[in-house]
């Protein structure tokens, strides 16, 4: 007789009614540092969506190029790549908090020399992109710290319901500040956009230093070229896992439209509907993640994630073909309900069989996975619509990631089978959760 894992301990009865569909606020109230940083989160989040919508749109005015909107993804790219793969090792090596708050106070700084740049008579082009390339830097430092320090804090059986917290905090941000940044834009001048940006995190950083220290685990090891070599290999084994990464960038890459936006706004003849637009995908996410207690009962992981991502390119498929402006940000809305779904399934896979010791650089690599192929995805939107045209870029895209996502599906089967009552990964981390829960108390 082989030896089967142990089953899943027995989940508390489901709630019914509209009960099942509202968020699981348990992470919140068993983790004082949750909060902490869920607020944290949301304030920043608020802030550097005004920027967001600003910077792009800065640039659209100083050089009329969709090539050059485009091109902020570029001088992102390195930055991202390299400070990814080394901020995870990071993450591992070093105290999670002290990354988390001087990366912070980076940000914060980045966003002053913004707004100077803005304020002054003739603004420049080029510190726009040093700053993109900077904030991306210190960007891709800080969130291998903050999404290994998350299944620290939060016991392992909220870690889904966290994911989806955490991305409740995202889609606030990401509608109320796109939404408020077109009007802000518009009607008092880019200079405000940065300045409220540098104000949220002034406040970010007051609540960030009141978290808890998170020091290395003993076993972590020192950040290396040998340390992330080591997580690489270790994500290459994991094949479920190599299938979210490889799901994620062919979608991101191939149906982000968001470079592109403000010129399909005006070739709808509805400048008016930019910060609309921008505030779509997260508003299509919001919902999702307001409705979000049945992911608790869904176990099959990896399927949801590939059903997802190829809605995702549908839906973006159908925006780029649609004249009407209101059926675009309703098309636009639906890929950011399939883009949620797809990302609480892959935070959970990532959260639930990932060992603390490695969880730094492995955070690191999925910051690649998630980041990079947005990144390319506005080179790649940018460069078409200059060649084919705006709508072209957006339908093509969209066609193209649908097609790709279910040739990956059939050629992942790791993927398309996880179940997380099962898989020994998974097991292992909930005995080793639940065994250290014992010895402390």
């Amino acid at each position: 007789m082989t030896d089967a894992p142990p089953p899943a301990p027995a989940a508390p009865a489901a709630p019914s009614g509209l009960r099942a569909l509202l968020p699981d606020l348990a992470p919140w109230r068993a983790s004082r540092d949750f909060r902490r940083l869920w607020v944290s989160g949301l304030v920043t989040n608020f802030g550097s969506f005004l920027t967001f919508v600003a910077l792009p749109v800065q640039i659209k005015e100083e050089t009329g190029s969709a090539a050059a909107v485009g091109a902020i993804g570029a001088v992102e790219l390195v930055p991202l790549i390299v400070f990814g793969l080394y901020g995870g090792a990071l993450a591992d090596a070093a105290d999670k908090r002290r990354l988390i708050l001087w990366s912070e106070v980076g940000l914060g700084l980045l966003s002053a020399v913004l707004l100077c740049n803005a304020l002054l008579p003739d603004p420049a082009v080029w510190p726009l992109y040093v700053v993109a390339a900077l904030s991306s830097a210190l960007v891709s430092v800080q969130r291998p710290a903050l999404d290994s320090l998350i299944p620290r804090i939060v016991p392992h059986e909220h870690l889904p319901a966290a994911a989806a917290l955490n991305s409740l905090r995202w889609q606030v941000g990401g509608i109320a500040g796109p939404a408020l940044a077109g009007v802000v834009v518009a009607f008092a001048g880019l200079g405000w956009a940065y300045a409220v940006d540098l104000l949220t995190f002034v406040v970010s950083v007051v609540l960030v230093l009141g978290l808890a220290a998170s020091p290395a685990s003993h076993e972590a090891s020192k950040p290396s070229l040998r340390s992330i070599a080591e997580g690489a290999a270790y994500a290459w084994r994991r094949k479920e896992l190599l299938g979210t990464y490889a799901i994620d960038l062919a979608a991101m890459f191939l149906a982000m439209p968001l470079a592109v936006l403000p010129f399909l706004a005006d070739e709808l003849d509805a400048e008016w509907s930019l910060g609309l637009m921008y505030a779509a995908i997260p508003a299509g996410s919001l919902l999702v993640s307001v409705t979000s207690g049945w992911t608790s009962r869904v176990h099959r992981h990896g399927r949801m994630v590939a059903l997802a991502a190829l809605l995702w390119g549908l839906s973006i498929a159908a925006a780029g073909a649609a004249h009407d402006v209101w059926l675009v940000l309703l098309f636009l809305a639906l890929g950011g309900c399939c883009d949620m779904v797809s990302g609480i399934f892959r935070g959970a896979m990532w959260n639930q069989t990932i060992p603390d010791e490695l969880r730094g650089r492995l955070a690191g690599i999925e910051l690649l996975s998630y980041s990079v192929g947005p990144q390319l995805g506005q080179v790649r939107a940018g460069s078409m619509a200059a060649w084919a045209g705006v709508r072209a870029s957006v339908w093509s895209g969209g066609l193209v990631c649908a097609a790709g996502v279910g040739l990956l599906a059939l050629c992942l089967p790791k993927l398309m089978t996880y179940d997380v009552r099962t898989n020994e990964h998974a097991v292992r981390l909930r005995e080793q959760r639940a065994a250290a829960a014992v010895a402390q108390g």
